[in-house]
């Protein structure tokens, strides 16, 4: 098991089920991009050019800001194949970049995805991939519009570009954070790292809400696409980024890209209660998991002082999403401090977020 939700390779079957069906070396590669063709209905007219020819041509709206994030997920080092379905795989594959999207107050539109598969990998489970693909896009509107497959030798990696829109006067970076600003985040955390815990190991509980509200968020996250616009409109959203890489490490790149530091109160830090649950089984501290646990894909984001009731007012008119001031910004001279109800004080400067080259736990 691996820091961040990150799912190990060590487990015994991580290269799947077996095989049923219509091998993708069957298909052959072009059969396979009918098939997938053939799962999308007419693409809307600002795509010129979709799935089929060289390069897909988009049309772009006048005036606005192009966007364009990549994200992959990668067989036994992000997922293991035999733990989650193809269809819930196209979806997170998708959600993780609409994340993103969400955290710069952006309008998804047009998705690229890059498929590495085994050539023995059934045509039904790639089609109920792209099915979970479309699901998630097609929420905001946005479409598959192009790609590419090539064999592997053994793993399935989903590399997915997802290109959106802006207006120039609604684009939030995670730079702009000043000392004074009010730091909020939306929903609870803790989720994705207690359902990696399900997944991976047992855990002494039989309340199955839990359990499948916990491993829900972790196979299945939900971006904030909706409330990341909705913030962005408000004027009053200063930085802002998705909570990828747990809180303490997210907030560490909002501190370090802005040049400032920051107070987190604990206790108001809101942890998702499957969190609670799953850490209090396994003996372990579910503050811990909430702010390091990583996966949750909410929005860290800091606002105006004087905007923050208005930002919470926006938020409920738009979704059913609670949102929550945990801390503040401060100088950079002061770090990151986490202060415990005790009145304990933690320095978390030194959080740097899940690192893919790093040493290992």
């Amino acid at each position: 098991m691996t820091k961040s939700g990150r799912e190990n390779s060590g487990s015994a079957g991580s290269r799947g089920a077996p095989v049923r069906g219509t091998a993708v070396s069957q298909a052959g590669e072009f059969g396979l991009i009918e098939r997938i063709r053939s799962l999308f209905p007419e693409p809307p007219s600002d795509v010129v050019r979709g799935i089929g020819d060289d390069v897909a041509v988009l049309r772009m709206p006048p005036g606005d800001l192009l966007l364009a994030t990549c994200d992959c997920q990668i067989e036994g080092v992000h997922f293991l194949r035999h733990h989650i379905l193809p269809r819930d795989l196209g979806r997170r594959a998708a959600a993780i970049n609409l994340s993103d999207m969400a955290a710069m107050g952006g309008d998804p539109l047009w998705a690229v995805v890059s498929l590495m598969l085994p050539g023995d990998l059934p045509v039904d489970y790639v089609e109920d991939l792209y099915r979970g693909m479309g699901d998630a896009l097609g929420e905001w509107g946005a479409f598959v519009v192009g790609g590419n497959t090539a064999r592997h030798p053994d793993r399935l990696v989903v590399d997915v570009t997802l290109l959106g829109r802006a207006a120039p006067d609604r684009l939030i970076t995670r730079d702009g954070a000043r000392p004074g600003d009010v730091l909020m985040v939306t929903g609870t955390l803790g989720g994705s790292r207690a359902g990696l815990e399900w997944i991976l190991s047992k855990v002494p509980s039989a309340d199955e809400a839990v359990r499948d509200r916990a491993v829900r968020r972790h196979r299945t996250p939900r971006a904030r696409v909706a409330e990341g616009k909705a913030l962005a409109a408000t004027g009053r959203v200063r930085a802002m980024l998705d909570v990828s890489d747990g809180l303490l490490g997210d907030l560490a790149h909002l501190c370090r890209a802005g040049r400032v530091g920051a107070v987190v109160e604990a206790a108001a830090v809101p942890v998702d209660p499957c969190c609670r649950e799953t850490a209090r089984a396994k003996g372990r501290d579910p503050l811990d998991w909430a702010l390091r646990g990583g996966e949750d894909y909410e929005l860290l984001f800091a606002v105006d002082p004087d905007g923050v009731e208005h930002v919470i007012r926006t938020l409920r008119g738009v979704s059913d999403v609670p949102c929550s001031v945990i801390g503040r910004i401060v100088s950079e001279k002061e770090g990151i401090q986490v202060v415990y109800p005790d009145g304990s004080r933690r320095n978390a400067a030194s959080e740097g977020g899940w690192d893919h080259f790093g040493p290992r736990p």
